[in-house]
C-alpha cells in the first residue's frame, strides 16, 4: 500500500468507491428504464399501459425506487469524481459537477411523472373518476416523465463532454475512456434534441446512444477494478499546485 493511501484522501480508495457507486447508478437506471417502463408502457395505448401498471404495481414501484436510488448515488459519485479530476483542470471539473447536479435534479423532478399513474389509477378510481380519463392522464404523465428524462440527458451530455475532456488530458486513467465519453456526450445531446425536434428519427438515435453508453460501463469497471495510477495522479496534483 502506498503512503498516499494512508492519508485521509486516497485517490485509489475514492476511485474504487466511485466505481461502486457508478455501478449502482447504471444497474438501477437500466432496471427502471429497460425492465420496468419499457416492459409495462405500451406505445400509443393508454388502456393497455394502465392495465399493465395495475397488474404489476410492485414492479412499477420498484422501478421508481430504483431510479430514486440512482439519483441519490449520483451526488456522492460526482463529488468523488470531482476530487479525482480537479487536479487536471479545476474549472472544467466543476463544470462537469454542475452539469451533473442539474441533470440529476431535473431527472428527480421528472420521476413524479413515473409515480403519477399509481396515484391516478388507484385513488382516482376510488373517487369515482372516469377510468378512461384516468388512463389517458396516466399515459400522458409517463410521456411527460420521458420528456423530463430527455432534458436531464442533455445535461448529462454536458457532463460526459466535460469529464471526457478531463480524462483525455489526464495520465492516471486511460485516455481512450475519455474519447469514448466525449462520443457518448455527443450522443446524449443528439438523443435529447432528436426527441424534441425530430421524433421520427429518435428511436435510431436512442439505439446509437445505447451503444455509446458502454463508455460509462467501461469507466465504471475501470474505476472499480483498477482504480487510478496513484503516482501519476500525484504528479498531476503537484504540477497544477
Amino acid at each position: 500500500m502506498s503512503c498516499q493511501e494512508n492519508t485521509e484522501f486516497s485517490p485509489q480508495r475514492y476511485a474504487r468507491i466511485a466505481g461502486f457507486l457508478y455501478l449502482i447508478v447504471i444497474v438501477c437506471g437500466a432496471f427502471a428504464e429497460l425492465f420496468v417502463r419499457q416492459k409495462l408502457v405500451v406505445t400509443n395505448d393508454a388502456v393497455a399501459t394502465a392495465n399493465n401498471i395495475l397488474a404489476n404495481e410492485q414492479l412499477f414501484r420498484r422501478g421508481f425506487a430504483a431510479d430514486l436510488i440512482a439519483c441519490l448515488c449520483v451526488i456522492p459519485l460526482i463529488m468523488l469524481l470531482y476530487e479525482l479530476l480537479k487536479v487536471v483542470n479545476k474549472r472544467v471539473a466543476l463544470m462537469a459537477l454542475f452539469f451533473s447536479l442539474v441533470g440529476c435534479a431535473v431527472q428527480s423532478v421528472a420521476l413524479l411523472g413515473h409515480f403519477a399513474p399509481v396515484v391516478l389509477l388507484k385513488r382516482g378510481l376510488a373517487l369515482g373518476v372516469d377510468p378512461a380519463l384516468l388512463q389517458a392522464q396516466s399515459y400522458m404523465a409517463l410521456q411527460l416523465q420521458g420528456i423530463g428524462y430527455a432534458v436531464a440527458l442533455a445535461f448529462f451530455g454536458g457532463t460526459m463532454l466535460s469529464r471526457g475532456y478531463l480524462i483525455l488530458r489526464c495520465t492516471f486513467i486511460p485516455r481512450v475512456l475519455g474519447l469514448f465519453l466525449v462520443i457518448e456526450g455527443v450522443a446524449y445531446l443528439a438523443n435529447s434534441f432528436a426527441d424534441f425536434l425530430a421524433p421520427g428519427i429518435a428511436p435510431t438515435v436512442f439505439a446509437i446512444l445505447m451503444v455509446t453508453g458502454l463508455a460509462e460501463v467501461f469507466l465504471c469497471l475501470w474505476l472499480l477494478l483498477m482504480g487510478v495510477n496513484v503516482p501519476k495522479w500525484e504528479a498531476e496534483r503537484l504540477k497544477h499546485a
